[in-house]
Formats: structure tokens, sequence, C-alpha cells
């Protein structure tokens, strides 16, 4: 079965990128590195989500992010759904981080349960068309609005969602042109999904 398994960012700036997503995320095994020029403006199509068990977990993630250097694009806040908040990475990455938890069980422990790449797509029933051809399978599906795939033994978790709704959701506006800046790993040969978001075999992620 195929899924994403690593996730590799291009940035400008590797290793302050390294410095940032170890200081903030203690990130190692899932996330990658490598440089990038590649003209990139606005928001890039999609966003990294971390769930966590508890509230105080949230706010221990996002403290340290933004002490890392990373700007608040929504303030943590409950919600119906939870607890969490969405904040920018130096290198232009959006990350969320959520828990469903109304309350503390526990002292925070800063881990991260599992990640989501979310991705904003124009057309949700022909993303999901095409990443079902290529062995994907479906996990959850509701319409033309959002589409979550099995992960498998993967601790990367990948869903769709429409790319207005995606960027409204992360608070910021859908305008955006250029590189995606991101890399999807998977047991796959090489190809590049209808909205431009590229996929490669795992092998070709550098460690970070």
């Amino acid at each position: 079965m195929t899924s994403a398994d690593t996730i590799t960012l291009e940035v400008a700036d590797p290793a302050a990128a390294e410095r940032f997503y170890t200081a903030a995320f203690g990130l190692d095994a899932q996330l990658h590195l490598r440089a990038s020029q590649e003209p990139t403006t606005g928001f890039r199509g999609f966003t990294l989500s971390l769930t966590v068990s508890q509230p105080s977990d949230v706010d221990a993630l996002i403290d340290a992010a933004l002490d890392a250097g990373a700007t608040v694009l929504k303030p943590v806040a409950k919600s119906l759904w939870g607890y969490g908040g969405v904040v920018q990475a130096p290198d232009g990455t959006i990350w969320k981080v959520v828990t469903s938890a109304k309350k503390n069980t526990g002292p925070a422990t800063r881990r991260i349960d599992s990640i989501v790449l979310l991705l904003g797509v124009s057309d949700v029933a022909a993303s999901k068309r095409f990443y079902l051809d290529r062995g994907l399978t479906v996990a959850k599906s509701f319409g033309r609005m959002y589409v979550e795939f099995t992960t498998g033994s993967s601790s990367v978790k990948l869903a769709l969602y429409r790319r207005r709704a995606l960027a409204k959701d992360a608070g910021v506006s859908p305008d955006g042109t250029g590189s995606h800046r991101i890399a999807v790993g998977g047991a796959v040969e090489p190809f590049t999904d209808p909205d431009g978001f590229t996929w490669e075999p795992t092998s070709m992620a550098a460690t970070l």
C-alpha cells in the first residue's frame, strides 16, 4: 500500500531551518530538509499539523516554536473540536498544533502523536481519483470537501482539502504562486499530482 512516509521541506537556509525544527518540535525521522531557491510567494498550498494528546502539549510546542522564531497566524484557543493554534516557521511553512482533548491529564511531554500533511487542491474528487490510481486507499471521505488516506505503518497522515478552505483554516490568504517548496516521500516512482505536489522515493530525502 502506498503512503506518505517522509516530508522534505525545501528551504533557503537548511542549517537555520534545522535549528528551528529541532528547537521547536524535536522532529527528525519524518522531516527532511534540502536547499532550494525556487521562487515562491504567498500561500504554498499545504499545511502541516502536529496532533498531540492534551492542551498543555499544544502550549509547550507553540511556545517553543515562537521562541525559536515562528510567527503567530492563529493564536492558541479552544474550539468545538478541541484546542490548538497555527504558526508560520521562519522558512514559510505553516504548522498547526492541535488536540481533541479539552483538559490536561498530566504534565506536558511535547510528544507528537501524529503528523498530518494537508494538501490544498483545486478539485478534491479529481485528486482523490489520481491518488487512488497510484495505490493509496481512503480512510475517510466527505464528498468534494475532504479526503484522508490510510496511513499504514507511516506516522505521516495525508489528506486533501479544498485550497481556499485550507488557507482560511490556516488564517492566510489563498493567493500564492511558484514552488510549493515540499516533496512527499514514499515507496513510489517520482510523480507530480494535478496541483503540482511532487512525490519521490523515500531514499531521495536528505535526513534533517
